[in-house]
């Protein structure tokens, strides 16, 4: 029996013709109703799309006559069961309304339905002050009590401020990576990810598998802009990635706000340049929750929630402290001590528990500030 064809087989196959890329991708799909029909199409039918020249239309006609889109499609979906293509209903319709969306789209995690008009992007460099790291997490952890869904890239800096603060309001982040969902980058970023596979949702347009490139991540801040309605540049420099998403979503008619800092840091050039080019600036965490709700393209909650206050913490040490949220959390935080430094591994082997396990402890105990990471995995307990 014939193998059937699904709509997502063909935004596989097309994808592997070279010269087709996602803004031609999205053409064909617009010009002939599906990727499918527009598979059948003749030479002559191809030509009426803009951009296909016969350059062009050749490479299509030779590289379709080795692809099988059902067995190609059958052979990736093994690997790789967690993808959405433009064809399937839980695809980001706010993604799709960019001119070069990803035709595939990966996914890992728990979190796969949101409010897409109120998803807000944190993004901003790796080289990032204090000031920086300290603004991010506190605007990140402010919208995710507000009701506001957190998109960053899972990079060192910033985004991971984000991601720490989003998840220490308890709410539900995204990350898009520029590797396979499956690869984790900076790999110090662990914890952060094992959190949301558990709480929120990784993306990527790259298959399983896939390490870090540095053409790779240019790519993936387009689909950061483009989730979103609104994005936040918390710092970049001049010739930062993250001032590269601001572009791209301005570009996208998205909102795009920014943090001042002073002159005397490189860090700051690029938020100052943004606000000269019409960003919104950020004075305050109250002036940002009203500018987002009266952004027309995303919904306001019906009555907009007061700025929640952080508990206050006990001193690292105390019985409050060692009474942590699950057992786990008091296994590694008796094992850590304020001198020594554990390797992620060590933790792992000493406690006798699973990666995941600990990774979870380890980010829950640094967000309550009771533990700190040094470079290579290595954690200490806070005195």
């Amino acid at each position: 029996m014939e193998q059937s064809i699904s709509a997502p087989a063909f935004w596989l196959a097309w994808s592997q013709i070279p010269g087709i890329g996602p803004v031609l991708l999205k053409r064909l799909d617009q010009q002939f109703g599906s990727l499918e029909l527009a598979w059948a199409a003749s030479p002559s039918q191809l030509a009426q799309v803009e951009g296909l020249g016969t350059v062009t239309i050749e490479k299509i006609i030779s590289a379709k006559s080795g692809i099988n889109p059902a067995a190609l499609w059958h052979q990736h979906h093994q690997h790789n069961p967690q993808v959405w293509t433009p064809a399937d209903p839980a695809y980001p319709q706010i993604l799709w309304e960019i001119p070069d969306p990803p035709p595939l789209l990966y996914w890992a995690g728990s979190f796969t339905d949101w409010d897409r008009a109120r998803a807000i992007a944190i993004v901003g460099t790796r080289e990032s002050t204090s000031y920086g790291r300290r603004w991010a997490r506190k605007i990140a952890q402010t919208l995710s009590e507000n009701g506001y869904v957190i998109v960053s890239g899972l990079a060192d800096g910033i985004d991971a401020e984000a991601h720490k603060g989003s998840l220490e309001a308890s709410g539900r982040g995204i990350a898009v990576v520029g590797t396979g969902v499956d690869r984790v980058y900076p790999s110090k970023n662990q914890p952060i990810y094992q959190q949301l596979l558990q709480r929120g949702l990784v993306l990527s347009e790259y298959p399983q598998g896939t390490g870090p490139e540095r053409s790779h991540f240019p790519q993936r801040n387009r689909i950061i802009a483009g989730l979103c309605r609104a994005t936040i540049l918390i710092e970049a420099g001049q010739r930062s990635g993250a001032l590269i998403t601001a572009y791209q979503a301005n570009d996208y008619g998205r909102e795009v706000f920014a943090l001042p800092n002073s002159l005397d840091y490189d860090q700051s050039r690029g938020c100052l340049e943004m606000i000269q080019r019409g960003a919104q600036i950020i004075l305050g965490l109250e002036q940002l929750l009203t500018a987002l709700a009266q952004l027309p393209q995303i919904d306001p909650v019906p009555a907009l929630a007061p700025v929640k206050k952080s508990p206050s913490r006990s001193p690292a040490g105390s019985s409050a402290d060692l009474a942590v949220d699950q057992p786990t959390q008091a296994q590694v935080l008796g094992l850590l001590n304020d001198q020594d430094l554990f390797s992620f591994d060590q933790i792992v082997d000493r406690l006798n528990l699973g990666a995941g396990e600990v990774s979870a402890a380890l980010l829950q105990l640094e967000l309550s500030g009771l533990v700190t990471q040094h470079p290579g995995m290595r954690y200490q307990r806070i005195s």
